[in-house]
């Protein structure tokens, strides 16, 4: 079973960037669509960014421009790279993977966007 870990998360001020990072230990990493969610308290999560084996991304509108999503199937890892953040970017952010039915879960990072 692939396991997820997120990092990279942290406080970061208005404007600032910072990159996420998500390790897989799943050998075929390369087949699945990994994508990042984030959730604040009380609201469902929400998609952030996806992208394919292949390398097709996708973004949520509250990302485009902003966030770059990319990985290295050699290091079995996805990133998302996020710039100009804002404070309602502020968010628990999950990485996860789906490969047909089966979707697999990190256990999250904190991002805090706060002067």
């Amino acid at each position: 079973q692939v396991q997820l870990v997120e990092s990279g998360g942290g406080l970061v001020q208005p404007g600032g960037s910072l990159r996420l990072s998500c390790a897989a230990s799943e050998i075929s990493f390369s087949i699945y669509t990994m994508g990042w969610y984030r959730q604040t308290p009380g609201k469902e999560r929400e998609l952030v960014a996806t992208i394919t084996g292949g390398g097709t991304a996708n973004y949520a509108d509250s990302a485009k421009g902003r966030f770059t999503i990319s990985r290295d199937n050699a290091k079995k890892t996805v990133y998302l790279q996020m710039n100009s953040l804002k404070p309602e970017d502020t968010a628990a952010y999950y990485c996860n993977a789906v490969l047909g039915r089966s979707i697999k879960w990190g256990q999250g990072t904190q991002v805090t966007v706060s002067s």
